[in-house]
């Protein structure tokens, strides 16, 4: 029999969290409850979890910092986060912090179950020893110029160095090399990898381009194979420009 999955709650919203605690256990779970931003990263230090419901406002640090703290520490657990009120620039700033998905409050506890059930399945598909899945995506690496993303391990290899990789930076990366060499506006890339709104400002968009580009160029401020459109978006040559 498998063990369950481990979800850690971080909400200080004692009824709230409480609720999800029972729906989360009545789904086969494993969940607990830390009502505080030093709390979660605490427990998390000394508990691995598979997953983290993660609240924007909390008491001392916000969910922001966590996700931003975790990710300096390597540590890549995927994290959904909870927004105080769906706010564009919530949900932007929880992108670049590093969170793997956002839902808006108050939400449909079948849409918060759903959104779950994707961040675990996609960590899955990224194990090795799922590699023979059948819902496996069958993109699980890329080379290019002397450069390597793993798909599967969530890695890109790139000037003498390996950098661990978010859910969401793979999901841009795997979403450019599958569209190499066609121009990919903002609006296409807000809808099909960020699920966002095309009215939300793009201004997180161009900082995760910043943060690629870091990984893969050899001068960022000066990209071959991570380029910008004026005015569209961007494109990806593998080859160089």
């Amino acid at each position: 029999m498998s063990t369950a999955l481990r979800i850690l709650i971080v909400e200080d919203e004692a009824h709230l969290a409480q609720g999800l605690l029972f729906n989360l256990q009545a789904e086969g779970y494993e969940a607990a409850i830390e009502g505080d931003g030093e709390g979660a990263l605490a427990r998390l230090a000394r508990e691995p979890f598979d997953a983290i419901l993660l609240d924007v406002m909390l008491p001392g640090k916000s969910g922001f910092e966590v996700v931003t703290e975790l990710r300096a520490g390597q540590n890549y657990v995927p994290v959904l986060m909870l927004t105080a009120r769906g706010r564009p620039e919530d949900v932007l700033e929880g992108f670049g912090a590093g969170a793997d998905d956002y839902l808006p409050k108050p939400f449909d506890l079948s849409i918060l179950l759903a959104r779950l059930n994707g961040l675990l399945r996609r960590l899955k598909w990224h194990r090795p020893e799922d590699a023979n899945s059948d819902a496996k995506d069958d993109l699980r690496a890329f080379e290019f110029a002397g450069r390597r993303i793993d798909f599967e391990n969530l890695e890109v290899t790139a000037l003498g160095r390996t950098i661990r990789l978010t859910l969401m930076e793979v999901d841009l990366l795997r979403y450019l090399v599958r569209n190499q060499g066609r121009i990919i506006s903002r609006k296409e890339l807000l809808e099909q990898v960020w699920r966002v709104r095309e009215d939300t400002d793009t201004r997180a968009i161009d900082n995760f381009i910043v943060r690629l580009r870091r990984y893969i160029e050899d001068e960022p401020s000066e990209p071959r194979y991570l380029k910008t459109v004026r005015g569209i978006g961007y494109r990806f040559l593998a080859s160089g420009d």
